[in-house]
């Protein structure tokens, strides 16, 4: 069994691409910063069947050191796996996309507007409804929403009035931002969401959005492809968070500007 101490001495650079790297069932706010830091992310198990599922699928590999524990000896990990996919997806902020037909949207007829950090935490929960499985635990919302009180942790809003119509949230760490999840109460509001994300976060010298999980959706708003190695490189290397990201209320309809690149 290999064991380690702490998210900083786990190297990932030769684990499974498309498995979790890890397992560990501390999630509380130090430990998960500690681990998006490392470049994984986690997921929470929502029931004891899950749970069981996780330690018959990967107890053997766990035996064998091929997946590490993480922290406590006394601790039970199977609770949450922790994944570092490889390849990536990212989204560059160069590189964001929102469609010709949304950009028409918003040029004419769409009265929206975004904000960051307004609603973090119903943000986060809006994401939790109805999804299944379940890995947005109520112990992961709140260690998220302490990161947030630390800084840490960010949410765009997508406006309708005063209406929350669309969001995406996640973790900052230098000039990489790890997409958690995102919601949306009308079409095309979480790709507002995350357009909006990548032009504030690019202000604030940010390089990268990091997907964590590629589909059809992330391609669509520009995501590609990038070996784990380069992900973890880009990660490494900006340890500090530099400029704040800009948190003004504004129109979304600047998106669909070709100035803004999107």
């Amino acid at each position: 069994m290999s064991r380690c101490p702490g998210w900083e001495s786990l190297d990932v650079s030769s684990a499974a691409p498309d498995g979790p790297v890890a397992f560990s069932s501390d999630l509380g706010p130090t430990s998960l910063l500690a681990a998006y830091r490392a470049g994984v992310y986690p997921f929470p198990v929502s029931d004891e069947y899950a749970h069981a599922l996780n330690e018959v699928a990967f107890a053997d590999l766990v035996e064998e050191g091929a997946i590490a524990v993480v922290g406590d000896d006394t601790a039970d990990p199977y609770a949450v796996s922790w994944w570092s996919p490889d390849p990536r997806p990212v989204v560059p902020v160069t590189a964001r996309h929102i469609s010709r037909s949304l950009a028409r949207r918003l040029r004419n007829r769409l009265p929206w507007s975004t904000s960051l950090d307004r609603r973090f935490e119903e943000v986060v929960r809006a994401c939790r409804a109805d999804r299944t499985p379940l890995w947005l635990t109520e112990e992961l919302v709140a260690s998220l929403v302490r990161l947030h009180d630390q800084g840490h942790a960010h949410s765009v809003e997508v406006w309708e009035g005063g209406e929350l119509v669309g969001g995406v949230f996640g973790v900052r760490i230098g000039s990489v931002f790890s997409m958690d999840s995102m919601f949306f109460h009308r079409p095309d509001a979480s790709k507002v969401a995350v357009a909006d994300l990548a032009v504030r976060f690019e202000q604030a010298g940010g390089v990268l959005l990091d997907a964590q999980r590629d589909s059809p959706h992330v391609r669509a708003l520009g995501g590609v492809l990038v070996p784990r190695e380069q992900y973890l490189r880009r990660l490494h290397g900006t340890a500090q968070d530099g400029h704040p990201i800009p948190s003004a209320t504004l129109p979304a309809r600047r998106l669909a500007e070709p100035t803004e690149r999107a």
